[in-house]
């Protein structure tokens, strides 16, 4: 069954989940975060997904896609760990920590916690990121 303005249809696995189907869409995530393709990431959200990024605030793919472009342009390598923190029916909350680098050669060391909540297909029609970011030196990087 297709939600309404979605066309992507079924993104396994969907809800209810249980612990190993939400320990999948964690690990799903995190490959496809790690990828750095901000077209492939947004495939896993509804077209009108609603997202909060820190103090950002938007919807829809194509705003998905704008915000990872700026994201990736300016976080260099960067790498990503997500865990599974707890899940219900259809929410999953991971606990996540990243590592990148700026322009001018800094290392930073992101970490924080996410809120997700799926439709009936799979798809992510809801993100709450609240993220904290600090100064690492490149030999204090624990994230390949």
């Amino acid at each position: 069954m297709q939600q309404s303005g979605d066309n992507q249809g079924v993104r396994p696995p969907v809800p209810p989940f249980t612990e190993e189907t939400a320990r999948q869409k964690v690990k799903a995530a995190q490959d496809a975060w790690n990828t750095r393709d901000p077209e492939k990431v947004s495939l896993a959200y509804t077209e009108d997904s609603k997202w909060r990024n820190r103090d950002e605030f938007f919807e829809g793919r194509e705003e998905i896609v704008a915000f990872l472009t700026r994201k990736w342009a300016r976080e260099l390598d960067y790498r990503l760990e997500k865990n599974l923190w707890c899940f219900t029916e259809n929410r999953i909350a991971v606990r996540f920590e990243y590592e990148s680098h700026d322009a001018e050669g800094q290392w930073w060391r992101s970490h924080g916690n996410e809120l997700w909540e799926f439709d009936e297909n799979g798809l992510m029609r809801r993100r709450d990121a609240s993220i904290n970011d600090y100064k690492i030196d490149e030999s204090e990087r624990r994230i390949f």
